[in-house]
């Protein structure tokens, strides 16, 4: 007999339509499993033996042979267990075909018939509601993940007698009651920040724009401290923000709970991290750091220190908001749509300009040559951070998140009422041609821009980035137009020789 059952593979950020087709016939046992599967595909021959007879159900002594199709699409993950057990029951008929029909399943089975998580169930939801099937079958405790999409039928098990129990109409198809969500950690906030009153001004302006930031300084100063702030002054996530977030994270097999991610991510890679864990990459592209940060913020403390090739590859990401892998003539393309915060100290030892300081010229001119002036000019915000004031330290608070957040969310909202219909979130988003339809600049601060350009300081990218975060700065400032002043600010804080702020004169 024949059987057929509807499951899903991850591609990418995407899930792709699985036909597993079950025929058993006459001959010596056998269990074949053909189409392109992985190692973990491989091995479930093994688990779905094993699972079906420790749940009580009937293992066939017949010539089984399982095909995924479509043959030509690799099938990567232990998700197909559940889908193959079930094709083996319907085609020695312990349970009904047309029920199966209206059913997707996916699930990795356990050897005592159990099932078990499995990583990507929100993405394989979406493919279902896309593919207009009725409903899908997971393990329990990914069901409210897979409910989260809207208009699809969602049921969980814990195990196969309760998968037979659902197609036999034995047993509705019912939701776990709501996990009990942990309790949130408070971010760290920016009143711990003392004594860089312009460092703080920098980061509300990048939070409220998405902008990039450099924070450039000696070791000690606060540069880190700062930088692990800036996430607590960003908007909380939208709907679609929150969902796109958790399909990363849910494939990545980092999504705990079994709601929405609601926190923007923070990421801090170690400086050394390689490229492709950086952007993404493998044999089988999977998302790196830049796309874990996708609607949050990818910090590189010690810039310097990272790989050149790692660096160079933020390019395409940070210009983009999005990066292609190609592997073995397949294209995957993975979202980057982060806001970059960095950190550097001007020389080695970080000590530049100090009489301490022991660094040759040589050694400064290496330090500096690890960032290249391309990644430098997509920072549009530049800052130097020095030794905080001895009455600065002393003081009991320094500016509160919740004040910044507020000024930002104010910017944010002015944000989106200019952009609205464009599908864009931010300043920093602006496109050259909404560039110059919607920010509006009065002469005298067309004229200052001018002649920063004339003098050679700013690139043609540089100008442009000097405007979007001008147009960020009026927003604060609750201005319609960007004026002369507003441009003066964006152009002191894009100190294209930060890294020399240090050095004496």
């Amino acid at each position: 007999m024949l059987a057929h059952v509807t499951t899903f593979t991850l591609d990418g950020l995407s899930s792709r339509r699985i036909a597993v087709e079950v025929d058993l016939r006459r001959g010596l046992p056998a269990f074949t499993i053909v189409g392109r599967g992985d190692a973990a595909v491989r091995e479930s021959r093994e688990r779905v033996q094993t699972a079906l007879i420790n749940a009580g159900f009937q293992f066939p002594q017949r010539r089984i042979t399982v095909n995924l199709a479509p043959a030509h699409l690799r099938k990567v993950g232990p998700g197909f267990d559940l889908a193959t057990a079930c094709g083996v029951l319907v085609a020695s008929e312990q349970l009904p075909a047309r029920e199966l029909e209206r059913w997707a399943v996916f699930g990795e089975l356990g050897l005592g018939g159990e099932l078990r998580h499995c990583r990507g169930v929100l993405t394989v939801a979406e493919g279902a509601r896309s593919a207009r099937i009725a409903g899908l079958i997971v393990p329990r405790e990914c069901a409210r993940e897979a409910a989260l999409v809207d208009g699809l039928a969602v049921a969980g098990a814990r195990n196969l007698h309760e998968v037979a129990a659902l197609l036999r109409g034995e047993q509705p198809a019912e939701l776990p009651p709501p996990a009990v969500a942990p309790r949130r950690v408070s971010e760290p906030d920016l009143a711990d920040v003392r004594g860089h009153a312009e460092a703080i001004r920098a980061i509300t302006i990048a939070a409220a724009g998405g902008h990039n930031i450099l924070l450039s300084g000696p070791p000690g100063t606060g540069k880190t401290m700062l930088a692990r702030r800036a996430i607590s002054v960003l908007p909380p996530l939208t709907r679609e923000e929150a969902i796109a977030v958790t399909r990363i994270h849910s494939i990545t097999g980092r999504h705990v709970g079994d709601g929405l991610v609601e926190q923007r991510p923070f990421r801090a890679p170690h400086h050394t991290i390689s490229a492709s864990g950086l952007v993404g990459g493998g044999a089988l592209p999977a998302p790196g750091e830049a796309s874990l940060a996708h609607h949050g913020i990818l910090f590189l403390d010690e810039l310097s220190e990272f790989s050149r090739p790692a660096l160079e590859s933020l390019r395409q990401p940070l210009e983009d908001g999005v990066v292609a892998i190609v592997r073995r003539q397949r294209t995957v393309t993975f979202p980057t749509r982060f806001q970059l915060v960095a950190s550097t100290n001007p020389c080695p030892c970080g000590h530049a300009g100090e009489d301490r300081c022991r660094c040759t010229d040589a050694d400064v001119a290496r330090h500096r040559r690890k960032l290249s002036g391309p990644l430098l000019d997509r920072m549009d915000l530049l800052v130097h951070m020095p030794r905080p004031q001895a009455d600065a330290l002393e003081q009991d608070r320094g500016t509160p998140s919740s004040e910044v957040l507020a000024a930002v969310l104010d910017a944010r909202e002015r944000q989106a009422h200019r952009l609205a219909g464009t599908g864009l979130r931010t300043n920093a988003e602006l496109t050259p041609q909404l560039l110059l339809e919607l920010v509006r600049a009065d002469r005298g601060a067309q004229g200052v821009l001018r002649d920063a350009y004339a003098q050679g300081t700013l690139s043609a990218r540089g100008h442009g980035r000097i405007l979007r975060v001008a147009r960020t700065i009026a927003d604060l400032d609750d201005s319609a137009r960007v004026r002369e002043d507003h441009v003066g600010v964006a152009l002191s804080l894009r100190q294209d020789n930060v890294l020399d702020a240090a050095l004496p004169a």
